[in-house]
C-alpha cells in the first residue's frame, strides 16, 4: 500500500506544475543553489529571463524521492514547462546551446528575453 506521505508529495508536485508555467525542482534555491547542476539550470533560465517557480528538494526527503518517481527520472534538477517534463541539467544545457530551448519556450507561450 502506498504511504500517505508519497500521495501528498505527488499531489504537491502536481499542484506545483499545474499552477506554474515553469517549475525547477532543484537542490537549494535559485539564489543559493546547492549543486552545480542546479546552478547551471538557474543560470540558463536567468540568461533567458524566464520567470519560474522553484522547489528545493533538500527541504524534504519525500519530495526528493517523490519527484524522481513522479518523472521516472533518477536525478535532480528537473525542469517542467507547462506540465511537461523537459529533463535534467545536460538536456536543458544542450537545448540552450542549440537554440532549441528558446524555440521550445516560445512555442509554449513563455516569454524569453535572451541577454
Amino acid at each position: 500500500m502506498e504511504d500517505s506521505n508519497m500521495i501528498d508529495v505527488t499531489e504537491n508536485i502536481k499542484n506545483e506544475i499545474k499552477s506554474n508555467d515553469v517549475v525547477l525542482f532543484m537542490k537549494g534555491t535559485p539564489v543559493f543553489p546547492m549543486c552545480g547542476f542546479s546552478a547551471a539550470i538557474v543560470q540558463v533560465l536567468s540568461d533567458l529571463s524566464i520567470k519560474y517557480s522553484s522547489v528545493n528538494v533538500l527541504d524534504s526527503n519525500e519530495m526528493r524521492e517523490g519527484i524522481k518517481k513522479f518523472s521516472n527520472w533518477p536525478t535532480i534538477p528537473q525542469l517542467y514547462v507547462k506540465e511537461e517534463f523537459i529533463g535534467g541539467c545536460d538536456i536543458v544545457k544542450e537545448m540552450h546551446e542549440t537554440g532549441e530551448l528558446i524555440e521550445f519556450f516560445n512555442s509554449r507561450g513563455i516569454d524569453v528575453k535572451p541577454s
